[in-house]
């Protein structure tokens, strides 16, 4: 059996001396008769086969809904068109996800096939991540107040696309409300029981329509079944109202002679003349489907009827019952698995359509992340920057990712790049600078050393003691080069000679001063009557000098031997940067050469101050009490501003504390005998010293 909408109503509102009338009337549905019809042709086909159920005649019936499914025929279409449904609905559900339709609307048939159509396609819109705004619910029977509250509910709403799933007959009703509220602007994608319909393509409802998408099923031919339904005609059945109705309406005549200004029907009109829904059959497609239906419960019958013979085995679902459960037709339903849905768009010719935007949140750019807003659909979101760190590089991202340990984010953290690698360079402007200071302080050390080898038989020079002198001038140029070894890329050699050149060159330094502090000492001790002070020889100083260098070399050597320096990438202390440096691999290797530094220092300065008084034109102890007091001023301040220094600045703090207290050394001490040898000659005499 079937059930088909034979008969649509209409509900038409008048208003006669300020009372409402509402007039219900009836019409056939041809499109509906046409599927009936179909069936009928099927069944007869079946009835005629001698190889599919034969000797067994198979009976129908017919019924009209008027509009409304019977709860009683629920299960059974549910059952036949359960697969059609799924697929049509899934279809859709990822055609609106591949349109970048996140937030549509929906509007369905108060019907078994739109509440189950419109079930199916939501549970696939979840699970594609799209999110339904509204969902309204029409019937044709609904007054008038109903659908166009539905209207306003469409208008009203932010989606700017609306998925229908409605029957003919609700999207009839649906169209003529949004025509009165001039309803454009969506973008419609339809079911397949109406975005096919040909009575739509029309120019009243192109302001609507035009643009509309949609799943269609397949059309097909059916052989013979034109012919049978030119064939159809009251006289087959003079009892069946249907036909006689049909007839009525197809030929605008009445079988009622007493109806005054109307044709009577005679009943050999012609069908052939007639085009209308149905006759129509170039666009077969749920008929098709009616007509393949009838075939699987036909199939069904006949494999229930073989069960058992030819050897097959027998079972429960072999016995034969008068009534059919519908599970035994769905075992037994093999010819509905091959359903296919075409893509279709109505638009009329030369139409540009445009596709829409809807979406319920704008698209967050790469560098953002989606942030769900609180109360509302998971497509309702807002755009949250990625932290420092983190990216993310394509649109719509649920969370931004941290980069790699030797990346970072770039300005628009949309991907990482490489860590800015930082260490103190010759190229960058501060690299330069103690450079040139470094090359400078060097070049002027050989100036002095040059003026002192011109005048090295002078007074002024042998009395400074010359072999010293020349010692220190040289220590004091290493001392300037060795701060080159601070500047540049870290590597394993240049962090080893950093701090033993720095150690030793100052050691050497220092041993000079101090040697030659003794030696001012001794010589003015020695000057007393009866003085048993010993001479300071020179090779007393040599051996001093050697003596005290050579202590810190030992301390290098074994600092380089148990954990020598070594280059570090420094990740903690910048996150934006890794900071290239020397690790001092033992700091008690760094703080003993240091320390050792000061030693020499603390020792020059106390014996330089107890010589400041001596009877002298020239007191060198003088000037080495100076250069002393600069020397450890200046080591003093470097210990906080080393250990507070961040990255680059700790080298560049140390590379300072070299320079300045080798120009302190440097100009308290050679500056007065630079005077006086090039500027006041007359005072370089041995009587004036």
């Amino acid at each position: 059996g079937t059930v088909c909408c034979l008969l649509s109503h209409l509900l038409i509102s008048k208003w006669k001396k300020n009372m409402k009338t509402v007039l219900t009337l009836f019409r056939i549905n041809f499109r509906e008769f046409r599927f009936a019809q179909t069936m009928i042709f099927a069944i007869e086909e079946i009835n005629n086969s001698s190889t599919l159920l034969p000797n067994i005649s198979v009976g129908y019936k017919v019924f009209d809904s008027c509009g409304s499914t019977l709860p009683s025929t629920r299960a059974v279409m549910g059952l036949i068109n359960g697969e059609e449904r799924t697929l049509g609905k899934t279809s859709l559900a990822k055609l609106v996800k591949h349109l970048g339709w996140t937030w549509v609307g929906a509007v369905r048939s108060d019907n078994d096939y739109g509440n189950n159509g419109m079930a199916t396609f939501i549970a696939a819109a979840n699970q594609e991540g799209v999110c339904i705004e509204y969902s309204e619910a029409i019937s044709r029977t609904d007054p008038s107040e109903q659908v166009a509250r539905v209207v306003r509910v469409i208008r009203s709403g932010s989606a700017r696309v609306l998925v229908a799933f409605l029957a003919q007959g609700e999207i009839d009703v649906l169209l003529e409300e949004a025509l009165n509220q001039n309803l454009t602007g969506l973008q419609w994608v339809g079911s397949e029981s109406w975005i096919t319909a040909g009575h739509l393509a029309n120019k009243r409802h192109a302001a609507i329509l035009t643009g509309s998408l949609g799943f269609t099923i397949r059309k097909t031919k059916i052989t013979g079944l034109r012919e049978f339904l030119l064939q159809v005609n009251p006289s087959q059945n003079p009892q069946n109202k249907v036909l006689r109705e049909f007839w009525e309406a197809t030929f605008g005549c009445s079988f009622e002679s007493s109806l005054h200004g109307q044709t009577q029907c005679s009943g050999s009109e012609m069908l052939q003349d007639i085009k209308n829904p149905f006759t129509d059959v170039s666009e077969l497609r749920i008929s098709n489907n009616v007509y393949k239906a009838v075939y699987a419960v036909a199939h069904a019958m006949h494999n229930m009827l073989k069960c058992g013979q030819r050897g097959e085995a027998v079972n429960q679902s072999c016995i034969w019952k008068d009534h059919l459960e519908p599970k035994q037709v769905k075992g037994y339903r093999n010819n509905l698995n091959n359903i296919q849905f075409l893509l279709l768009s109505k638009s009329r010719a030369g139409d540009i359509v445009f596709r829409p935007q809807s979406v319920c949140s704008e698209s967050c750019l790469p560098g953002f992340r989606q942030a769900v807003i609180k109360g509302k659909p998971i497509c309702c979101f807002s755009c949250v920057a990625c932290a420092a760190g983190e990216i993310s590089n394509t649109n719509n991202s649920a969370e931004c990712s941290r980069c790699p340990l030797e990346y970072w984010s770039n300005e628009d953290h949309s991907q990482c790049v490489p860590k800015v690698i930082e260490f103190l360079s010759y190229g960058e402007t501060m690299g330069a600078l103690l450079t040139a200071f470094s090359l400078f302080g060097a070049s002027l050390t050989l100036v002095v050393s040059c003026v002192f080898f011109r005048f090295r038989y002078t007074p002024l020079v042998r009395a400074s003691n010359s072999e010293l002198s020349f010692l220190l001038l040289f220590s004091l140029t290493l001392c300037f080069l060795c701060s080159l070894t601070f500047i540049g890329r870290p590597t394993e050699w240049s962090c080893m000679l950093r701090h033993t050149a720095f150690g030793i060159t100052f050691a050497l330094c220092m041993s000079c001063i101090l040697a030659k502090t003794i030696a001012v000492v001794i010589a003015f001790k020695a000057r007393r009557p009866a003085n048993t002070v010993p001479q300071c020889s020179a090779p007393l100083q040599r051996t001093s000098v050697l003596s005290c260098t050579s202590l810190q070399v030992l301390v290098c050597v074994l600092w380089l031997t148990l954990a020598p320096p070594f280059p570090y990438k420094n990740r903690a202390h910048s996150t934006e940067r890794i900071i290239l440096e020397c690790d001092l691999g033992s700091p008690i290797g760094f703080w003993a050469v240091l320390g050792y530094i000061g030693l020499l220092a603390v020792l020059c300065l106390i014996l330089a101050f107890l010589a400041r008084k001596l009877p002298d034109n020239f007191n060198e102890a003088k000037f080495i009490t100076f250069s002393m007091l600069i020397f450890c001023a200046v080591w003093i301040t470097f210990i906080p501003a080393y250990i507070s220094s961040p990255g680059k600045f700790t080298v560049a703090v140390e590379i300072f504390a070299i320079l300045a207290s080798s120009y302190g050394l440097l100009f308290c001490i050679y500056a007065p005998k630079c005077y006086i040898l090039l500027l006041k000659p007359e005072r370089n005499t041995k009587n004036s010293i």
